[in-house]
């Protein structure tokens, strides 16, 4: 089962005044791909600037569609995508 792991950060300083709305925006899309069965899991920084993504069962190139449709992507400041490989004596 492979897994890819996605660093979002977001830029802080000009976050737009219907951040709050984003954010909701942001936890439906995230429930319905964690339903879909895509998302392993997501983690909160805590620094507040951004979040952790772990997929699994697809692949980078259906990570880098996807995560455009995420409301904070429009706040980006940078992302990162690591492919993973599982080390079989865990």
């Amino acid at each position: 089962m492979n897994r890819i792991l996605v660093i979002l950060t977001i830029d802080t300083e000009n976050l737009p005044a219907n951040f709050q709305e984003i954010i909701k925006h942001e936890r439906e899309v995230v429930a319905k791909w964690k339903a879909e069965g895509f998302l392993d899991q997501l983690f909160l920084r805590q620094t507040k600037n951004g979040a952790v993504l772990i997929f699994k069962d697809i692949d980078e190139v259906k990570v880098n569609e996807l995560m455009p449709k995420l409301p904070l992507y429009q706040l980006k400041k940078s992302i990162e995508v690591f492919p993973l490989i599982k080390d079989k004596e865990f």
